[in-house]
């Protein structure tokens, strides 16, 4: 007999951990190759982790909320035939694989942050405590100096300190600052805790924000002529394509066209190397219960009107009822997120680590303009923000995207209609 461990493998690429949702087994449960074993939430995907051996249940290692990163054993499994070592491998890659059924966020990012956890000492420290790159980026985050995680006490292999233990350490923290409050505050107040999902957004904000100097720009748009072509050729439109023709769409037509002047919008950050991406990979910002997921267009710079507003429409639906796959929220180069439709007219949106920009539309309002022969009319207009980078955009280049972007969208709805 062999035991087999299940580790977390890896579910995208700038994916590094995830955390534990629900066991779909327990200890002792006799278990199938590709049973799902667990699943797991991270901040653009929620996975099934199947078995990679036909087996029983002997050790589940890591809890519900738990936060474990990638390679770490989860579970261990006991077989009934001895086992070739390189079959173990085999196995490994199999689950990695078998982690496709989304079932929930994310969108996964191309970027080069994926690494091997390597645990680092801690400096001073007469222990010598190992850290690993997950816990040092969490103290970074949280402005803990090591001296401050040198007193935490581990209760990971050899006394280690895990991410959930720095976690739990902050926590204390806050609670004991909050004891001075109010006295009350417990009976004028509910705690809901946060779900997977809803941390895992978190931590992807943080690290996002933090670690890149953002800065914002806004454009007015005068959607009027736009507007109308939409309201006299969708009928037409979903009668020919079989899909609903949206102002969400045309933005995301001329967002592809605009990056083809401005390429630099659709990149990200290597050390100190702009990688700049030849594929337009839009990411949709689309609300769901608890959260927000990011399905990803990809080659949208190569795409018709009529593509672009099929994908938008079949990837929001399927988004909401969390049917999409893996491969469908990776390799996202630029986010559009349109909180307009609640009726915000102007929106600052985080940037998705490790993109560049952000794209965020308002909501379309009738207001009072004069034209060019000195009349006051009334116009429909919506306002474009842009969230970039500042150590890879400079303002004046966001600036120029900006008003490409603007020109697109009053100039070229017909143009984009006809599939030019």
């Amino acid at each position: 007999m062999s035991r087999i461990d299940v580790e977390l493998p890896k579910l995208g690429e700038s994916i590094v951990s995830a955390t534990i949702s629900r066991w779909l087994v327990k200890v002792g449960d006799l278990v199938q190759l590709d049973e799902p074993l667990v699943e797991v939430a991270t901040d653009k995907v929620n996975s099934e982790i199947p078995s990679p051996v036909k087996g029983t249940i002997v050790e589940i290692l890591a809890e519900v909320d738990e936060t474990v990163d990638v390679g770490s054993v989860i579970a261990r499994i006991q077989t009934e035939e001895a086992i070739d070592p390189s079959l173990k491998e085999e196995g490994a890659a199999l689950a990695g694989e078998g982690a496709e059924r989304a079932v929930g966020d994310n969108s996964g990012l191309d970027s080069s942050e994926a690494h091997t956890v390597r645990p680092a000492p801690l400096p001073g420290s007469s222990s010598q405590i190992a850290l690993s790159p997950a816990v040092l980026r969490l103290a970074q985050e949280h402005g803990l100096s090591l001296d401050v995680i040198g007193t935490i006490r581990g209760t990971g292999e050899a006394g280690r300190v895990s991410k959930r233990d720095v976690l739990e350490f902050i926590q204390k923290a806050q609670n004991s600052s909050s004891l001075g409050r109010d006295k009350d505050s417990k009976e004028d107040s509910s705690r809901v805790k946060m779900s997977a999902l809803r941390k895992a957004i978190a931590d992807n904000m943080v690290r996002s924000f933090y670690a890149a100097p953002h800065a914002s720009l806004v454009q007015e748009v005068d959607v009027t002529d736009l507007r109308s072509v939409i309201k006299k050729h969708k009928e037409a439109f979903l009668e020919k394509h079989g899909a609903k023709l949206t102002l969400t769409s045309f933005v995301a037509k001329a967002l592809a066209e605009a990056i083809k002047a401005y390429p630099w919008i659709n990149s990200f950050l290597e050390d100190d190397t702009i990688v700049v991406k030849k594929r337009v990979n839009l990411g949709l910002a689309v609300a769901i219960e608890g959260g927000v997921i990011v399905p990803v267009i990809h080659d949208s710079q190569n795409m018709p009107l009529c593509k672009i507003a099929k994908a938008v429409v079949d990837l929001s639906a399927r988004g909401r009822s969390g049917n999409l796959k893996v491969d469908e929220m990776k390799g996202g180069s630029i986010t559009l997120t349109n909180f307009g439709m609640s009726g915000v007219v102007i929106g600052i949106p985080i940037i998705r680590f490790p993109e560049v920009a952000i794209v965020g539309l308002g909501a379309v309002k009738k207001v009072p303009s004069v034209d060019s022969a000195g009349n006051i009319v009334v116009r429909e207009k919506m306002h474009i923000s842009l969230t970039f980078d500042h150590r890879v955009l400079d303002g004046m280049y966001g600036c120029g995207f900006l008003n490409e972007l603007k020109t697109q969208l009053e100039e070229k709805a017909m143009h984009f209609l006809e599939g030019k």
